[in-house]
């Protein structure tokens, strides 16, 4: 009877074992919640993460005309003078005296240097001489001329009284005549003398380099002892140039504009310059003229600009950026300004020649292609794709796509 009850005991449910064997498989199951719960979390993290902060502006609404001018086109360009000289001497020769300093004002005939001029001086002195010369020579052949012209009446009148012969009287009137052409060569002479010795004191005069207009001197290109030559020889170590004067009050801008906005520009037409130096100081300027010609290599139209009054910070060879202003609305028309969209110059990128702009939507941007007006200042006129109250990205990734996700990082 032993072994049958030993087997229904092997028949009994071992209740302590149940228990044990159930609790791995709730932990597994946990476990696996657990981790489940975290791959979505970091998957949300990491899209959070992912996402870049852009900085966002507010588009504005404004009309044409209102506030500042809108600008039409922008360029750079330089100061320039339209009298500008490197004044330079007619003749070779070495520097004595050099009175110019950079910076200082000059008066038109002013001398600014001098040459040495002991060779001229010589020469100067021997065709004064030369003159002087011819010209006792000519009063000598006067008086003989004269002698000669009394002596012909005299023969005459002992021919008429049959006293002479005909031979003397041609031989004193043959005298007579030689005379007379050896005066006015002489006289002709005389003209020649006195001509060389107009050369000699021109050249003695240009010894001395004088202003050619009223200016200021910018740059001194030699010293004393050097010497100085109107065209460049001995091998680089002549001058050409004493001193460079500038006519302050012929400056003005030039600029170089591309050829496909040319027709942006016309005579007369206003517009604001801006120094590099004095990137606060918005100068008056209008249009001159631009120039009729274009650089073929550049594919730019040179366009002149005077500023509307100088001042003493305006200098030569200044960088500047001038902006072209429209038309001002004419207000007897009664036509109702144009609304438009002004949006931070920076909310603009360009793409392939187009102009677009990122509209924030929330969580993703939308790429919109816009078409632009003129400048106000920092802003930009938006004529088509933007409305008032867009929020448009101005700060972002370059790499940013219509579509991403984005954080939105600061207000403008």
């Amino acid at each position: 009877m032993t072994e049958p009850r030993d087997r229904l005991a092997e028949l009994r449910i071992d209740r302590d074992r149940e228990g044990r064997s159930g609790g791995p498989r709730v932990a597994l199951l946990a476990l696996a919640a657990v981790l489940v719960l975290g791959a979505a979390g970091a998957v949300l993290w990491r899209s959070r993460q992912a996402a870049p902060a852009v900085r966002l502006a507010t588009v504005e609404a404004s009309t044409a005309g209102e506030g500042a001018r809108g600008a039409v086109l922008d360029a750079s360009g330089y100061v320039v003078a339209r009298r500008k000289a490197t004044v330079s001497s007619k003749v070779t020769g070495k520097i004595i005296a050099a009175n110019v300093e950079e910076g200082m004002v000059v008066e038109e005939g002013q001398i600014l240097a001098r040459l040495d001029a002991s060779l001229i001086e010589r020469q100067v002195a021997l065709a004064e001489a030369q003159v002087e010369a011819a010209r006792r020579a000519l009063a000598e052949t006067e008086v003989r001329l004269r002698e000669a012209r009394i002596n012909l009446g005299r023969t005459r009148e002992l021919v008429g009284a049959k006293v002479s012969t005909e031979a003397a009287l041609d031989a004193d009137q043959a005298a007579m005549d030689a005379l007379a052409a050896r005066l006015e060569r002489e006289r002709q002479e005389v003209g020649v003398a006195e001509r060389q010795l107009a050369i000699r004191r021109q050249e003695l005069d240009d010894t001395i380099i004088r202003a050619p207009f009223d200016g200021v001197v910018v740059t001194k290109d030699a010293q004393p002892g050097e010497m100085i030559s109107p065209v460049s020889a001995g091998g680089g170590f002549t001058r050409t140039g004493i001193c460079t004067i500038v006519d302050m009050g012929s400056l003005e801008i030039e600029v170089d504009v591309n050829e496909a906005y040319i027709n942006r520009v016309r005579a007369g037409q206003e517009a604001l310059a801006t120094l590099d130096a004095y990137p606060d100081w918005r100068i008056p300027a209008r249009v001159i003229t631009p120039v009729p010609t274009a650089d073929r290599q550049k594919a730019t139209v040179k366009v002149r600009i005077a500023f509307a009054e100088l001042d003493s910070r305006i200098l030569p060879d200044m960088g500047v950026k001038v902006s072209f202003l429209a038309e001002e609305p004419d207000p007897a028309s009664g036509a109702p300004a144009a609304a438009v969209a002004l949006v931070p110059q920076d909310a603009v990128r360009r793409e392939g020649g187009q102009a677009v702009a990122f509209v924030f939507g929330g969580e993703t941007v939308e790429r919109r292609a816009i078409r632009l007006g003129g400048r106000r200042g920092d802003r930009v006129e938006v004529i088509v794709g933007l409305e008032p109250g867009d929020r448009v990205v101005v700060e972002g990734p370059p790499e940013l796509a219509d579509g991403d996700r984005v954080v939105e990082g600061g207000q403008e």
